[in-house]
């Protein structure tokens, strides 16, 4: 044991003193503690808020000009009187007197649509008095016919099936008709009208017929079919403001 001691001096001696190490300790990296801790409640609610505001963002805007005019937007229209004057004493284009005093029809006509000028050849061969047109569809349309030596109306379907003899469109309308309905209607002071509608292939028409004055008049509202799905009201409303003026029996 007297021996062994001076080795285990030497050894101590050798070993170096950790006081004197030159190796750098390195620095512990500072963790930052945040200020408040959400709970999950809250972060949901976080998440749900940021999703809504992406969604606003990256929602477009509706372009005004694409939008559908509203529905509750109320057509005006203008009426028209129609005189029925025969072919000899047609005069043209807006006629040659006061229309509203020697009337012997009426019915409303929508603003902005447009008059066709009926010759005289067209009035003496199918009896055509005036027509209205929509600007932006022509087939959309209005107008009336009228033949003259009737005292009374035959039956519906007689009437019908006369009028198609000089009105090709209708022959054509009939013949291939998806349904067809009549009725008869009579008016405040007891007038007899007869009204049809006429579903057709790609096209719609409604039709009223009356006698007064010794003539029969015939008033018809025709559409395709896509301006029917879209004008029908402002149709109805058409086909409905027809009748005749003054004394129905002289």
């Amino acid at each position: 044991m007297i021996h062994s001691a001076p080795k285990m001096a030497m050894a101590t001696l050798r070993s170096p003193s950790p006081i004197l190490s030159s190796t750098t300790k390195p620095k512990t990296p500072q963790t930052q503690v945040p200020l408040c801790i959400k709970s999950p409640g809250s972060l949901k609610t976080t998440l749900a808020t940021s999703l809504a505001t992406a969604t606003l963002l990256l929602t477009p805007f509706p372009n005004p000009s694409l939008s559908l005019p509203p529905s509750s937007e109320t057509p005006s229209y203008t009426i028209y009187y129609g005189t029925a004057a025969s072919a000899a004493n047609y005069g043209g284009y807006g006629g040659n007197s006061d229309k509203k005093a020697s009337a012997e029809y009426v019915y409303d006509v929508p603003d902005g649509w447009k008059e066709r000028l009926v010759s005289k050849v067209e009035k003496g061969t199918n009896g055509t008095d005036s027509e209205f047109y929509n600007p932006k569809k022509k087939q959309e349309k209005e107008y009336l016919t009228f033949l003259a030596g009737f005292r009374q109306l035959a039956p519906k379907d007689v009437v019908l099936n006369n009028l198609a003899l000089s009105d090709v469109e209708l022959q054509d309308l009939i013949a291939g008709a998806e349904s067809l309905e009549s009725e008869e209607k009579k008016d405040e002071n007891g007038q007899i009208y007869y009204v049809y509608e006429v579903d057709g292939v790609g096209k719609h028409s409604l039709i009223s017929v009356t006698c007064a004055k010794n003539k029969l008049y015939a008033h018809f509202v025709n559409a395709p079919t896509p301006e029917w799905n879209r004008d029908r009201d402002t149709l109805r409303h058409l086909h409905q403001s027809f009748k005749t003026v003054g004394d129905s029996s002289s």
